[in-house]
């Protein structure tokens, strides 16, 4: 997977060029993936231009969306795909992954509902729902129904900052094209540099009003445990990532095989 240059869209990423078996690679500018949209700019930024991106599947809230709505290149589709809908419920509250700006803008309730490892403990959980919630489900569905479609043209997929929701999007799509599991560890933690220099004056302000600097690394960060946290769910649950994919996300079989014939080079 290799960082794409671009100047308005935070986290870009082709999943083109990781590594499979076999001495395989991912075929370039067909999946991407993303932080949120609200700041494209094709004038301003060739980079994305030149990707002729067809269609976009935003993970992010409803709310998300409200406050930072995306901008979707001319002629492109835009498809709604709420991953944390069912948690969201659930809760009664926005998940940890969904409110990384409310939690950081005061130290004492940060520390209060997110000191010592409580916020570890929320993001593998809500790492756990992505694996087995019904939204999270439809979601990924989606997206890999999309990814198998030669019509759908080049695909962007996001969240936010590009990192959970869409860290397990692209972790379901390499598993099955056959990357194994360090690949799978090496490109999910491979966003950090990306989502913490985004994150930057956020988590400066943060910090110099005294909040806690791991609480804000937890939050911004992604760490192994949070992905083997859904891995180990997908284990219990399903007993394979192959039959998570059809029994729980009710992918058929044939999309998978359409999948891996058109991305894997």
């Amino acid at each position: 997977m290799t960082a794409t240059p671009s100047t308005t869209v935070a986290n870009l990423r082709d999943l083109g060029g990781t590594p499979l078996s076999g001495g395989r690679t991912v075929r370039p500018g067909l999946v991407l993936r993303s932080g949120q949209l609200d700041r494209l700019d094709l004038d301003a930024d060739p980079v994305v231009a030149a990707l002729g991106v067809r269609t976009v599947i935003d993970f992010r809230t409803d709310a998300e969306r409200a406050d930072h709505p995306d901008r979707i290149p001319a002629g492109a589709r835009l498809l709604v795909a709420d991953v944390l809908a069912d948690k969201l419920r659930e809760a009664g509250k926005k998940p940890a992954a969904a409110q990384l700006k409310d939690l950081l803008s005061d130290p004492a309730v940060a520390e209060e509902h997110l000191g010592g490892g409580k916020a570890q403990a929320l993001f593998a959980d809500t790492y756990r729902s992505f694996v087995h919630s019904g939204s999270a489900q439809a979601a990924y569905r989606m997206l890999l129904t999309e990814a198998a479609d030669a019509e759908a043209g080049p695909l962007l997929f996001h969240c936010t900052a590009g990192k959970d929701r869409t860290d397990w999007g692209a972790t379901v799509i390499l598993a099955l094209l056959g990357a194994d599991d360090d690949t799978l560890m090496a490109e999910y933690l491979s966003v950090n540099p990306a989502v913490k220099r985004a994150f930057a004056p956020m988590i400066e302000g943060f910090t110099a009003a005294g909040g806690n600097p791991d609480i804000a690394l937890a939050l911004i960060g992604v760490f192994p445990s949070y992905l083997e946290a859904a891995l180990a769910e997908v284990e219990t649950r399903y007993g394979s990532m192959e039959k998570y994919v059809r029994e729980g996300l009710g992918v058929a079989d044939e999309t998978v095989e359409a999948l891996r014939a058109r991305l894997v080079g």
